[in-house]
């Protein structure tokens, strides 16, 4: 099982050595903006260097929207993000589920989502889909929408190469998603977890609060984390605050 981090995008082959990480995850720009993604100096080298290295796609990105001005830019900086990603050797794209507003059919998200590989040209690394913590009209907090988007892809695009997910345990303990069993609820729909963000919640269950803890420090009983860790056996990275990174690294390394 290979630990690491998320990283500052600058310097991330310096700030992966300094916490000891074998997996290192960063931005490839302005994560609440749209420009155009820009791949940082000594990204290569992080894979280089041994480090696995997974990208994440800007928050903003929204391709489940019904609307016309969120959408259609969001399926464009997707595109964008995946070839700047797969450029640099990165084993997939790590994008939020999306949401759509309050009174909208939420089938209208997941048919957006399958529109999104109907119409893309190329898919060069995975998009791992990821849980998300907050929003009553969201496309993958609760785990039974994310069993309806599963559904609305399948058959349309390849589950085993383009699609996979990426299970965030802040997430789901603010989305009021029990983790003694989330593991063997989302495998039952998924079929497999390929990467866990793996961070404590500053905030109690079922708050719809995304605010990450370091491991520990916050609302979720460490062993509970050390139990979905185990039970996923997927690669790790911890998205907690950073200057409490490479202790949460080895935190993970001397319990598992």
């Amino acid at each position: 099982m290979r630990i690491g981090a998320h990283i500052a995008q600058t310097n991330p082959l310096d700030s992966a050595t300094a916490r000891k990480a074998e997996v290192a995850q960063f931005f490839l720009g302005d994560p609440q903006g749209w420009k155009k993604p820009v791949v940082p100096e000594g990204a290569a080298a992080v894979r280089d260097a041994g480090v696995d290295v997974y990208i994440h796609a800007p928050y903003v990105l929204n391709v489940a929207s019904t609307n016309n001005r969120i959408r259609i830019p969001s399926r464009k900086l997707l595109s964008q993000h995946l070839e700047a990603a797969a450029s640099i050797g990165a084993k997939a794209l790590i994008v939020h589920g999306g949401h759509l507003l309050k009174d909208d059919d939420p089938q209208i998200g997941y048919d957006n989502w399958r529109k999104v590989f109907e119409r893309l040209d190329d898919c060069p690394i995975p998009i791992y889909i990821e849980n998300t913590a907050g929003g009553d009209n969201a496309m993958a907090r609760r785990f039974e929408r994310i069993a309806r988007l599963w559904e609305t892809l399948d058959g349309v695009v390849d589950l085993e190469s383009k699609v996979g997910f990426c299970l965030d345990t802040c997430h789901a303990h603010a989305a009021g998603e029990e983790l003694i069993d989330a593991v063997d609820r989302i495998k039952s729909i998924t079929g497999r977890i390929d990467l866990v963000h793996c961070n404590d919640s500053r905030d109690s269950f079922g708050s719809g609060a995304d605010r990450h803890a370091n491991l520990g420090n916050g609302e979720i009983d460490p062993e509970l984390i050390l139990t979905v860790v185990r039970a996923a056996g997927a690669p790790v990275v911890v998205e907690t605050p950073s200057d409490g990174q490479a202790a949460d690294i080895a935190w993970l390394r001397d319990n598992l």
